[in-house]
């Protein structure tokens, strides 16, 4: 976890917290994933917006859509 003084709030950028979160988002959306998988890219944001959900808007967000795009290629 990294703190960001500019926002008052600590940034979860753990990969462990990450990929565990960006796996159960994943699970619950096979739908999104799958057209991630076939080249859809932009559709990751729905992705991202749950893993921020369950992270209660903490987790690195740039993060995030990284392992999911390493994830899911």
């Amino acid at each position: 976890m990294r703190w960001s003084p500019a926002r008052g709030l600590a940034v979860v950028s753990d990969d462990g917290a990450l990929g565990a979160a960006v796996d159960q988002a994943i699970a619950a959306n096979p739908a999104v994933a799958e057209k991630i998988r076939g080249g859809k890219v932009q559709a990751a944001g729905a992705l991202i917006g749950q893993v921020m959900k369950a992270m209660r808007g903490q987790a690195d967000a740039k993060r995030v859509r990284e392992i999911i795009l390493e994830k899911l290629s």
